[in-house]
Parts: C-alpha cells; structure tokens; sequence
C-alpha cells in the first residue's frame, strides 16, 4: 500500500496488476488485476529482484554498517563490526535511495537499452501515447481507498458513543444525526496514527477522533497491537480475566511514556554534546587568534586591532553559578 501511494503522485497512473495484496475492493475501484505469486518461488519475480540485486551492489552494499561481512561471522572483529557501524537511520536512508533511483540509476546508461531508463520510459510514451484516462487524481477518495478496515468492512454508530474499532472507540458530531444512530457504516483507519478514524456517512467521508486522542495520537496500529499483548501476558500472570478495554490500553502507553521521556531527553543530551565540544575547542584557542577565525570567516575586509598576548581566558569552571536555567 505504500509503494501504491508513492507512486500514484509521481507517475498519475494505476498498476495494470497488483501482486498478493488483500484489498479486493481497491482492485475493482482501480480495475487492476490480482497476481498471487508463489511463497519462496523468485522467478515468478525476476524484474523486481533483479532490480533489488542491483539496489544491493550500487547502493546498500557500499553503506557503513552493511551485512556483508557477517556472511562469515569468523572473520569478524570489533572495528569491522557491522552492528558497531550503524549509523543510518530510516529516514535518512530513504532520502538517499530515492535520490539514488531517480537520480542516479534512472539517468544512467543502461547497458540493454542502451540509453538510460528515464529515457526510454519516455521514448514509450512518446510512441504510445500516455493514456490519459487511465491516470489517477491524488484525491481524498482514493486515499480513503488505501486505508485498511475492519474484516467486516462497516461498523456500528452506537449512540452516545460512536464507532468502535479495533478495542477503540472513535467519535464524531456526525453521529448525532437521527439517520445515522444504530446504523452500519463503512470505516477506515490509519495504521500509522490510530488516534483518527474515518466513516463514511451521507456521502462523504468524515474525520473521527479517538476516545483518548492525547494518548494515541501518533502511534502506530503495531504499538497498539503489542500494547494489548502485554496486557493480555499481564492478566496471564496474575490469573485475572479483565478485558483488553480503551482505558487499559491508555493506561498502559501512559506508563510507557514515563521511560519514552528519559529516552528523549538522553538525545537531547547528545545533541547539546556535540555544542558543548565546540565551545570547548573555542575556549582552548587564544583569544586573539579567535577573533582573528571569526573576522576572516565573516568575509570582512577591516582589520581587527592587535590584542594582547597577556590576556588570560576566563575559566568558566570556577565561576559561581547563581541560577541554572531549564
């Protein structure tokens, strides 16, 4: 589904054929077909693992902190280490592999083509034609499409309390509608932030918010899933039947963010490092040659007067705190 949203906004166009994917409903709207391909059968994929062969060799296999070296655990030591290297986060990593592939791949000379991959994806159209009406608007409908749902696909509008899904209960002023109470809708929800959920009613698709929306904004449909594994191991060991509730699942994230806080400030702490290290080396060097640095990194073409070489730093570490700011 994500490599469906992507590609939508920069190619406009559906995929002719969707492989293993369980959303029969976003085939028809999209008129793709449905490929099931074969557990441990990679030819039935040869195109896109030969791509991701060579994504390996050009790309991920020249990183720090690569896997290659562990095929042979024996030769392995402590600066080789490639758990010891890992320094890409995910972030980073996916702005640098999409400049890789819509840069540096699809511009360059393929050797079966003979030109480069951008290039013949425009000679295509060229030839063909760019099938306008197959092209698909980045609208509201078709991410409410992309959304997954529930296994019956609707839920209930109970009155005074809205809809529930998966153990949460979402809610809006739309429910308050007479026509709506006591009705089957069908629902969505985003997996990456289950504190929103969305129902369509009257035609059209409304926002609903969560009964605790403080707490489960921003987190993910997996923490809530192994939120409600912890409980349920919880009440295993204490030989207690309590439910899986919205309150105990609130509850629950409450406690973890206690040890979320410290984690957050520890990075603040490495970040305010690397400030303190350069103010550091600023107090190590004499003043004069400091204000020297700064005049010729400025670019200015007047000249600072001489200072004096008997002047002593100031050592910060004896001077008296009187107020510690937070």
């Amino acid at each position: 589904m994500n490599t469906l949203t992507r590609s939508t906004p920069r190619h406009g166009d559906r995929p002719l054929s969707i492989v293993h994917i369980d959303h029969t409903q976003l085939d028809i709207e999209l008129r793709c077909i449905k490929k099931t391909r074969p557990a441990a059968k990679p030819r039935f994929g040869s195109v896109i693992e030969r791509l991701f062969g060579v994504t390996n060799t050009e790309f991920v296999h020249n990183l720090l902190g690569n896997t290659q070296a562990s095929k042979q655990p024996r030769q392995l030591t402590k600066a080789i280490d490639p758990k010891r290297q890992a320094v890409w986060t995910l972030g980073e990593l996916y702005t640098y592999l999409m400049e890789w592939a819509y840069t540096i791949y699809d511009q360059d000379e393929h050797p079966a083509l003979g030109m480069t991959p951008r290039e013949a994806y425009l000679s295509g159209l060229s030839r063909t034609g760019e099938r306008e009406h197959l092209y698909i608007s980045y609208s509201e409908e078709f991410l409410m499409a992309t959304l997954p749902s529930t296994k019956k696909g609707l839920a209930l509008v109970q009155p005074g309390k809205g809809i529930k899904i998966n153990y949460l209960y979402y809610w809006s002023d739309a429910f308050r509608h007479p026509e709506v109470e006591r009705t089957q809708v069908p629902v969505r929800y985003d997996p990456f932030d289950i504190g929103v959920a969305y129902a369509y009613l009257q035609g059209r698709w409304v926002k609903c918010i969560s009964q605790y929306y403080s707490i489960f904004q921003g987190r993910s449909e997996k923490e809530l899933s192994l939120a409600s594994l912890e409980i349920r191991q919880h009440s295993k060991l204490t030989s207690s039947s309590t439910s899986v509730s919205t309150k105990r699942l609130a509850d629950f994230l409450s406690n973890v963010q206690t040890h979320e806080a410290l984690l957050l400030q520890r990075l603040r702490d490495l970040e305010g490092l690397q400030v303190r290290e350069v103010a550091a080396k600023e107090e190590e060097m004499p003043v004069a040659q400091l204000v020297t640095a700064k005049v010729q990194t400025q670019g200015s073409s007047e000249q600072m007067p001489q200072l004096s070489n008997s002047v002593t730093p100031i050592d910060l570490a004896v001077l008296p705190i009187f107020e510690e700011y937070r």
